[in-house]
C-alpha cells in the first residue's frame, strides 16, 4: 500500500480502524509472542505470519506521546496498550516477564490482508500493570529504552590495584583526559579499545615521550614519573574509521556499545537522516566516558551540542533532529482544513533570550597550580575546565531587561569557531518571542514526524498569512484516529 493510499484511508469517513499488536513476553522461562488486536482478525495462508488468530483483547490505550526536548536533555517517549480483562482471564499475564521485550503495532482495516497493515509503532515494553480490575496494561517506551544501559561495564581485570576499575572510552577528540593505569610494573596506561591516536601525553602538564600502541588503546611511559599526574590528549574510538563528528559517533555508540543483546543494528537507524545530519553538521566533537554513563544519555549529550536530539521515528528508527526555524526540507502546509474546528491554541510561550554562552573544548582533568616548567598561559588552561564563547544582542537585552550573564550551555564542541556559530544560531532562534501552538488534527496529521518543517496558518494569533514552524509534539491515538500536534513557530 502506498503512502497516498494509506492517507486516503486515514481520511475516509467510512474507514474501519483496527490495530494489530505483536508483543513478546517471557512465560515460565520461554520467550513467546502474543498476537493481539482491537477486533477479531485471522491472517490468511499467504500472510506473514500465516493462519494466525489475533486475540481481540485490545480495548484502549494505543495513545503514544512524543516530543522534542527544547532544553537538550535525554528523554523517552511513552504510551500504553489496555487489554480487556473483565473476566480475569489475563490475571496470569501479570506474572509473566514483559519488561524490555519488543512490541510492534500495525494499523489498518479488518478487510485488508496482513501485508497491507501499516507499522505505526516499534518499541519496547517498559512494564506490565493493571489500571483496574477490568484491564491489564502494557506500558510502552520507544526503542531508545534499549540503549538505557551503561556504555560499557568492562573492567581492567588482572591482579593490579586497578583490576576492578572500568576501562574509559574516548569518543572523538578529547583534551587532557586521565587514562587508566593498566600496569604499574610497565607504566602502561590506556583505554577500552583501539584509538586513532594518543597524540600527546603529559606529566603534570609537561609533554613527555611515550611508546604508543594505538591499536590496543595503550601507551607506556619511558621512565617513572614519581607520583605525578599522567594525562593525555587522544583521538578516540576508530572502529570503522575515525570520525569525530556527531552522527557517526551516535551510530557507533548505538551499534557498538552497551548490552550486546540490545544494541541497534543498521535496520534500527534512519541512515538517510544520519547521513544528511552529518553533511549539515561536520563540527568536531569530543566526549570522554570514564564511568558507567548511559548510552542514551551520551548520545543525547553529543546531539545536544548543536541543539539536536536523538529520536525514534514512528517505525522505530533512530533519527537526529535539530530544532530550528525555518525547518529543513519542504514545509508541509497546515491550515484550518487539517485541524478540528476551533482546536488551535497557544499552548506554551517560550522565554526570550538575549545572550547565549557556550562551553566548549572541555579539559577533562582540571589541574590547578601546576608547578612544572610550562608557560603560565598553558598552566592557566589546565586549571580551567571549559573554554567559553558568548554571543549577545544588546538591543534585545535592553528591551526585555534581561541578565548580562547567561547560563553556560556545556557542549562537546572542540573549536571556538564552531562554538560561536552555535551560540549565534541559538540566539537567532530565541531572541524573538516563540510559541508552541497545539491543535487536534485530522487523521492525515497522524503521519507527521517530530522535527518536520511546516507552515502554520490560521485566522488567529497573527497566523493569517502563514508562518514557518517545526513539529515538536505529537500525541497519536491510533484506535480513534485522533492526533494532537504541537508546532513551534
Amino acid at each position: 500500500m502506498t503512502d497516498p493510499q494509506f492517507l486516503d484511508w486515514l481520511q475516509s469517513a467510512s474507514a474501519v480502524r483496527m490495530v494489530l499488536v505483536e508483543a513478546q513476553a517471557n512465560v515460565a522461562g520461554n520467550e513467546v509472542t502474543r498476537c493481539l488486536a482491537s477486533r477479531p482478525y485471522v491472517t490468511g495462508p499467504a500472510d506473514t505470519p500465516p493462519n494466525t488468530a489475533y486475540l481481540p483483547l485490545v480495548s484502549g490505550g494505543l495513545a503514544f506521546t512524543e516530543q522534542v526536548s527544547l532544553t537538550g536533555e535525554a528523554g523517552l517517549s511513552g504510551g500504553d496498550i489496555e487489554l480487556d480483562n473483565r473476566d480475569g482471564a489475563l490475571d496470569g499475564w501479570l506474572l509473566d516477564v514483559w519488561m524490555n521485550r519488543p512490541v510492534k503495532v500495525w494499523a489498518g482495516d479488518p478487510a485488508w490482508p496482513r501485508g497491507q497493515f501499516r507499522l505505526v509503532f516499534d518499541g519496547v515494553i517498559a512494564d506490565v500493570g493493571s489500571a483496574g480490575r477490568e484491564s491489564v496494561n502494557l506500558v510502552l517506551r520507544d526503542k531508545l529504552q534499549r540503549l538505557n544501559t551503561p556504555i560499557s561495564e568492562a573492567k581492567l581485570g588482572g591482579a593490579t590495584p586497578n583490576k576492578d576499575a572500568a576501562l574509559p572510552v574516548p569518543f572523538g577528540e578529547c583534551h587532557n583526559v586521565t587514562p587508566l593505569l593498566a600496569n604499574p610494573a610497565t607504566l602502561e596506561y590506556g583505554f577500552l579499545g583501539a584509538v586513532e591516536s594518543v597524540f600527546e601525553a603529559r606529566s603534570n602538564g609537561k609533554p613527555i615521550d611515550v611508546v604508543r600502541d594505538d591499536g590496543a588503546g595503550r601507551f607506556r611511559l619511558k621512565s617513572d614519573p614519581f607520583s605525578t599526574t599522567i594525562t593525555a590528549s587522544v583521538q578516540g574510538d576508530n572502529v570503522g574509521g575515525y570520525a569525530p563528528r556527531i552522527a557517526p559517533l551516535v551510530q557507533r555508540i548505538a551499534t557498538g556499545y552497551g548490552k550486546a543483546s540490545d544494541r541497534f543494528t543498521n535496520a534500527d537507524l534512519d541512515l538517510a537522516n544520519l547521513a544528511a545530519f552529518d553533511l549539515a553538521h561536520p563540527q568536531t566533537v569530543g566526549l570522554y566516558v570514564a564511568d558507567r554513563s548511559n548510552q542514551a544519555q551520551v548520545i543525547q549529550q553529543l546531539a545536544a551540542s548543536v541543539g539536536a536530539q536523538a529520536l525514534m521515528s514512528r517505525t522505530g528508527q533512530l533519527r537526529l533532529v535539530q530544532v530550528g526555524l525555518p525547518g529543513t526540507g519542504v514545509p508541509l502546509a497546515i491550515g484550518p482544513a487539517q485541524m478540528n474546528e476551533r482546536s488551535l491554541r497557544a499552548a506554551q510561550r517560550l522565554p526570550v533570550t538575549a545572550a547565549v554562552k557556550i562551553g566548549f573544548d572541555k579539559n577533562w582533568t582540571v589541574q590547578p597550580s601546576l608547578t612544572t616548567s610550562i608557560p603560565p598561559a598553558h598552566a592557566d588552561l589546565y586549571a580551567t575546565e571549559w573554554l567559553t564563547e558568548t554571543v549577545a544582542d544588546q538591543a534585545v537585552r535592553e528591551r526585555y531587561r534581561l541578565s548580562d550573564d547567561p547560563v553556560q550551555i556545556d557542549t562537546c564542541l572542540k573549536t571556538r569557531a564552531d562554538a560561536r556559530a552555535e551560540a549565534a544560531r541559538r540566539l537567532a532562534l530565541n531572541k524573538v518571542p516563540r510559541t508552541i501552538y497545539e491543535f487536534d488534527g485530522e487523521p492525515d496529521m497522524m503521519m507527521l514526524e517530530l522535527g518536520q518543517a511546516v507552515t502554520l496558518q490560521d485566522e488567529r494569533y497573527g497566523l493569517q498569512d502563514g508562518v514557518p514552524g517545526v513539529v515538536v509534539r505529537l500525541a497519536r491515538f491510533w484506535l480513534t484516529g485522533r492526533v494532537t500536534v504541537g508546532v513551534l513557530a
